[in-house]
C-alpha cells in the first residue's frame, strides 16, 4: 500500500485565485502580455524604475538575509513600530500558513467570516483545524454582522478568527470600534487582521497600536501597493512574543534579496504610492459611473475593486475574455451572480467598458 498523506491533506481543496490561467489562454488562442487583467486587486502601474534598475546590481550567487534586516528597518520607520513586532513573509499567503502551522492545533475552531479570502480556510485545514463560516447578507451589501459575530466567538471561543479588512471580494471595511469589540471578544484566541488591500482606502484608521493587546496580528502585501506580485513581499505586525514564534517555524531566507531590495526602494519613495492612488481612485469612479448607467448593480466598496452582479458570472466572464479581457468570476466565493473588478489605468478601464457594451449589443 503506498503512502498517503494526513487525512486533511488527502481532502483538501485548491483555493481558486484571480489571475491569468496560462493554458486556458492557450486554449483560447490569446497573449498573455495582451490581455487586460482585472481580475487581481494590484496597483496597475508598474512599480517605481529603480526596482527595475536594482536587478543590475544586486548579487544573487549568496543567500539573502534571514532577517530581512534592512527592509524591517525601513518599515519600523515608515509605520512606528519596532523591528521586533515585524516578520518578513514571502507575500502575505507565506504569514497565513505560518500562522496556521504556528498556532492552531488539530481539532480546534477557527472562525472565517465569508465571502472572503479563501486561503484561510485552506491554511486552517492544513494545520487541523475546523473551520466555523459566518456568512454575510447580499440585502446588507456584504456587511458582516458585528454583534452576531461578537455572540458566536463568545459562545465559540475559536483559536483565531480572520478577519480581511477590507474584505476580499465584498470591499467592505470595518471601522476600528467594530474591530475592538471583536478583539475583546477573542479573549486568548489569535485574531488575525488581513490589511492587504488598506493602502486603497480612502479614509482608513491605524489598527497598529492595537498589537499592544497582544493577540492579534496584522498581514499586509507589499505587492498589492507597489506592483510586486512576481516578486513575492508582504509582512507581519504583532507582539514581540507572536513574531518570535512565527519566526521559529518561517523558514530560513524565505524572503529572497530581490524582493527585499525592492521593499526597501518603495518604502523609500515617498511620492509614487500617493500619485498612484490619485489615479486609481479616478480611474474606479469613472467605472463605477458608467457601470451603473449601463444598468449593473455595484456593491459599495471602500477600496480599489468592488462586486458587480450580472446574472451568470462564468459566462460574464468568458464573454470578456474572449475579448481579451479578464474579471474575477465570484463562483468560488459562493457569489454566482457576481464579478469583482479591480481599477486598473484610465485607458485600460475604458476599453473595459467598450467591451461590455459590445457585448451587450452582440
Amino acid at each position: 500500500m503506498s503512502l498517503r498523506p494526513r487525512p486533511e491533506i488527502e481532502n483538501l481543496e485548491a483555493c481558486p485565485h484571480g489571475g491569468l490561467n496560462q493554458a486556458e489562454l492557450k486554449e483560447l488562442g490569446l497573449n498573455p502580455e495582451a490581455v487586460l487583467d482585472f481580475s487581481v486587486c494590484a496597483n496597475p502601474f508598474p512599480p517605481p524604475p529603480e526596482v527595475q534598475q536594482a536587478f543590475d546590481i544586486l548579487s544573487i550567487d549568496r543567500y539573502p538575509d534571514s532577517e530581512a534586516t534592512e527592509f524591517r528597518q525601513c518599515l519600523s520607520a515608515k509605520l512606528g513600530v519596532a523591528p521586533v513586532n515585524i516578520l518578513a513573509g514571502s507575500g502575505s499567503m507565506e504569514l497565513i500558513r505560518l500562522i496556521a502551522l504556528t498556532y492552531f492545533r488539530q481539532g480546534d475552531s477557527v472562525l472565517i467570516l465569508e465571502p472572503t479570502f479563501g486561503e484561510y480556510k485552506v491554511a486552517s485545514q492544513i494545520a487541523g483545524a475546523g473551520v466555523v463560516k459566518q456568512v454575510a447578507r447580499a440585502e446588507d451589501s456584504f456587511a458582516p454582522r458585528i454583534d452576531e459575530m461578537v455572540s458566536l466567538i463568545r459562545q465559540l471561543r475559536p483559536r483565531a478568527v480572520f478577519i480581511c479588512n477590507p474584505n476580499n471580494p465584498t470591499g467592505h471595511y470595518l471601522t476600528r470600534q467594530e474591530i475592538e469589540r471583536v478583539l475583546q471578544a477573542c479573549g486568548d484566541g489569535l485574531l488575525i487582521l488581513d490589511e492587504a488591500y488598506i493602502a486603497f482606502v480612502d479614509e482608513s484608521w491605524s489598527s497598529l497600536d492595537l498589537i499592544s493587546e497582544g493577540n492579534l496580528v496584522i498581514l499586509r502585501s507589499m505587492t498589492k501597493d507597489y506592483a510586486l506580485a512576481g516578486l513575492r513581499l508582504g509582512y507581519a505586525v504583532a507582539d514581540e512574543a507572536i513574531i518570535g514564534a512565527l519566526r521559529r517555524v518561517c523558514p530560513p531566507w524565505n524572503v529572497n534579496v530581490v524582493a527585499q531590495k525592492a521593499g526597501v526602494i518603495v518604502l523609500n519613495d515617498t511620492q509614487y504610492l500617493e500619485q498612484c492612488q490619485q489615479e486609481i481612485r479616478r480611474a474606479k469612479q469613472f467605472l463605477i459611473g458608467e457601470l451603473r448607467q449601463l444598468g449593473y448593480t455595484l456593491v459599495p466598496s471602500s477600496t480599489n475593486f468592488f462586486l458587480v452582479k450580472v446574472g451568470n458570472a462564468q459566462e460574464f466572464r468568458m464573454a470578456l475574455l474572449r475579448d481579451g479581457i479578464l474579471v474575477r468570476d465570484c463562483t468560488s466565493f459562493g457569489l454566482h451572480q457576481y464579478v469583482r473588478i479591480a481599477a486598473g489605468t484610465m485607458a485600460q478601464c475604458q476599453e473595459l467598458v467598450e467591451s461590455i457594451r459590445a457585448m451587450r449589443s452582440r
